[in-house]
């Protein structure tokens, strides 16, 4: 636990993929507003009808919801993930997809926050090492920042339009 964070706060890490997949699809149903999500490019699980459908719901739960995705690689999006594409289109005011322009091109560190306390933390795109932190809403801030920071150096790369299903 980190000093001056919510007594429950949680934080560990792990090693691969697929516990960082897992722990993603059982975080969606657990946000309630925003879903913020930082890669090199997305995983095909992306694609995945289980993960589509946790997407679906959780911005069919609120208006308020948004979800957030900012990539280096926005085409892969579109050969490989059509139904992210669709959730682009059938919520295009609350689902934003951008891609990193020069500024934001070193960055190298994969992240998913859920909010503001819940986050998923890859260290490196090409590396398996990832952390988990809950109710840390100390280490969720300072991804909002990075976030932030990435988000203003990006643009829209994905028109709402497009389908590929």
């Amino acid at each position: 636990m980190r000093t001056g964070n919510l007594p429950h706060a949680q934080y560990r890490r792990f090693d691969g993929m697929r516990e960082f997949e897992m722990l993603l699809d059982e975080m969606i149903p657990r946000t309630q507003s925003v879903i913020r999500v930082f890669d090199k490019a997305l995983s095909r699980d992306y694609n995945s009808p289980p993960r589509y459908e946790l997407l679906r719901q959780f911005l069919l739960a609120s208006r308020s919801s948004r979800l957030m995705i900012v990539v280096h690689e926005p085409e892969l999006i579109e050969r490989q993930c059509p139904r992210v594409i669709e959730l682009a289109r059938q919520f295009s005011s609350t689902v934003k997809i951008h891609q990193t322009l020069r500024p934001a091109r070193h960055v190298y560190d994969p992240f998913v926050i859920f909010d503001a306390s819940h986050y998923l933390h890859r260290f490196h795109h090409d590396h398996l090492r990832a952390a988990q932190g809950l109710d840390d809403v100390i280490g969720a801030q300072q991804l909002l920042d990075r976030f932030a920071e990435i988000w203003e150096a990006s643009a829209p790369a994905i028109a709402a339009d497009k389908t590929g299903l």
